[in-house]
Formats: structure tokens, C-alpha cells, sequence
């Protein structure tokens, strides 16, 4: 498996010797987040094809034909393929094994086993990278803040990072999002940097509503059904239905899943929840660390796969609806009632 350098390095020159990139694990919006730096490797004129995992496994020389193909207008053409299984395996064999793919191809997943077939395919291919992305701790979700602030032209200190790792919770993807409105607001570029301070957040409302949310977090990680089904409501009417609920939810959860490390590796709950500072809503503090106590590493592991799934699935033409994404978070609610 490729170290997060050489993925990056790979993904920001669209390395032409690489057909295919698995990009897997339970942080999926890190691995939406390397599969963007392809997309802008490949230039604002690329054309972007996107396959339904269930179409290539039905088809498996789909993936093969599309990575030959020309585009329309004669320019660059990059594949995304979300959702992707073992199922999809032949799909992926096609394309390593064609003659010819002048089309890169980024293949997302989930949680995938280390005996997965697609994992073994990839390893050590050599037209094939693959990368797993895991929820980052506190301190990688700073890093990672002030990098994506330095590409962008913004000179992000520590407590800036820490703010904008709270306001995220962690979301690879909305951290970005975030910065980019920075960036814009700032003015800033690489030739022309910008130091960012809180008032540029204050400026952009870089805040995500923290307050707003800790009523719903806080039923589904203590076990409040009744409370979930108000907060599940009240949230649909401000437009956070299906997907907007996961993503409301699955950076709580990632950052839960960091601080139960801490608590793994010797500190107490308190010190576990010190330790990641302002990520946390302040009022959430306590909460956070009863939340942690109570749930073992292994089974919020379990709750973010679930989530992520759920939601990856809903996006699809053919998934199940937003019915059961709210499906999941009762079932999350109910395994944390039997441990209060």
C-alpha cells in the first residue's frame, strides 16, 4: 500500500503509468478528498466520467472501454467509480490487463477487508496504486489544515487550524470547502499569500452550526430516541434530509473515534477530550468524554462504516432513500441505550 506522499505525488501529476487508483477505508470523505487532487491534476477541461459500482460489476468491460476512450472533444478524461466491492473485481482485472488505457480511473470503497480481492489485486500491480484513509486525529486534521491553507496561498496558524478542524469536525472535505471560501475572501494565491486570522472566520461564518447539531448528536450517541425523532424532523425542515443528516453526524463520529484512541493509549476521558481542544464544541465537552467512555473503539469503527454506507448508498439512482439513513441513526441510538 502506497504511503499518503507517494498517493499524493501520484494523484498531482496523474502519473501516466498509473491506470488505477483504490482509494478505501473508513474515512470516505478522505479518500473523496485524494480523489480530488486527480481531478485537478487533470486540468478545468477535463471531462469527469462517473460509473455506478453495480453497472461495472454487471459489465466488466465497461471500465476497460471507457479507460481507452477518446473524449468528444479531444481532451482529457478521468473515471470515478463510488461504492466499489469485491463484486467489482473482474471490472477492475479487464482494465489492468487491457492493452491499452489512456483514461485513469479512481475507484472509492468503503471499509475493505485486508483479504479483500480488490486489495490483493492492487498491491502490487504495477499500473494499480491503492491508499487507506482512517478518520484522522486531532492533530492530522490541524496539519492537514494548515497544508491545504499553504496550497491555496493562506498562512493558517495553529489555533486557525484548530477552529477550522472544530468547525468541520474532522470532514476532509467541508475543511477544504472552508478554506477555499477563505482563500477567495482573503484574496489569497501562492504568489500572493495571506496570513488568515479569526477574523476572516468570523467574516465567512466558518462556525457550521456547531450549537445547532449537539441536540441531534447528542440523541443518537445517548440513546434518546424520542429526542432523535424531534431532532431528525427539525433538521429535514432545514434541509439536511439523507445525506445532509450523515454529514451532519459522521464528523461527530470521527471525532469520537479519536478521542476512544486516546483513552486506548492510557488518558482518561477528560484528558482525551483536553487533548483535542477547540475541535470539540465546548459545550460538548463532557458529554464527549461520557460518550467515549461508554463506546469501545471497535463499535464506533463499526457506526462510521455503517453511516458512511448508508449514505454512500442513498446517493445512488437506484439506493434505498433517506428513510433509511434514518433507519441507521435509530439503530446507532438504540446499541448506545443499552450502554447507559
Amino acid at each position: 500500500m502506497a504511503k499518503s506522499a507517494a498517493i499524493e505525488r501520484a494523484l498531482d501529476r496523474a502519473d501516466p503509468a498509473v491506470r488505477c487508483y483504490l482509494l478505501y477505508g473508513p474515512d470516505e470523505s478522505g479518500s473523496r478528498a485524494l480523489a480530488a487532487r486527480l481531478a485537478k491534476a487533470m486540468g478545468p477541461d477535463a471531462e469527469r466520467i462517473d460509473l455506478e459500482a453495480a453497472r461495472i460489476a454487471a459489465d466488466p468491460a465497461l471500465l476497460a472501454d471507457e479507460a481507452a476512450s477518446l473524449s468528444m472533444f479531444g481532451g482529457p478524461r478521468h473515471i470515478r467509480v463510488e461504492g466499489v466491492t469485491d463484486s467489482c473485481l473482474a471490472a477492475l482485472e479487464a482494465l489492468l490487463d487491457a492493452p491499452a488505457a489512456g483514461n485513469p480511473a479512481v475507484l472509492i470503497a468503503g471499509a475493505l477487508r485486508k483479504d479483500s480481492k480488490l486489495v490483493k489485486l492492487t498491491s502490487d500491480h504495477p499500473a494499480a496504486m491503492q491508499f487507506a484513509s482512517w478518520p484522522p486525529e486531532a492533530a492530522d486534521i490541524d496539519r492537514i489544515a494548515i497544508e491545504l491553507g499553504r496550497e491555496q496561498g493562506l498562512r493558517i496558524g495553529r489555533d486557525v487550524a484548530r477552529r477550522l478542524s472544530a468547525a468541520t469536525g474532522g470532514d476532509r472535505a467541508i475543511l477544504a470547502s472552508e478554506i477555499d471560501k477563505l482563500a477567495l475572501y482573503a484574496d489569497a494565491s501562492p504568489e500572493q499569500p495571506r496570513e488568515a486570522d479569526h477574523a476572516m472566520l468570523d467574516a465567512i461564518g466558518a462556525d457550521m452550526g456547531e450549537a445547532d447539531v449537539t441536540r441531534f448528536v447528542d440523541a443518537v450517541l445517548g440513546g434518546e430516541e424520542a429526542v432523535l425523532d424531534t431532532e431528525i424532523a427539525r433538521l429535514i425542515e432545514d434541509g439536511r434530509e439523507g445525506v445532509g443528516l450523515v454529514r451532519t453526524l459522521l464528523p461527530q463520529l470521527i471525532q469520537l473515534a479519536a478521542i476512544r484512541a486516546e483513552i486506548d493509549r492510557g488518558a482518561s476521558p477528560s484528558q482525551a477530550v483536553e487533548k483535542a481542544g477547540r475541535a470539540i464544541f465546548w459545550k460538548q465537552k463532557e458529554k464527549m468524554a461520557g460518550y467515549a467512555a461508554r463506546w469501545p473503539s471497535a463499535r464506533i469503527a463499526r457506526a462510521i462504516e455503517r453511516v458512511s454506507i448508508v449514505g454512500r448508498d442513498i446517493m445512488r439512482a437506484t439506493g434505498p432513500g433517506p428513510i433509511a439513513v434514518e433507519a441507521e441513526l435509530f439503530t446507532i441510538a438504540r446499541q448506545a441505550a443499552r450502554r447507559r
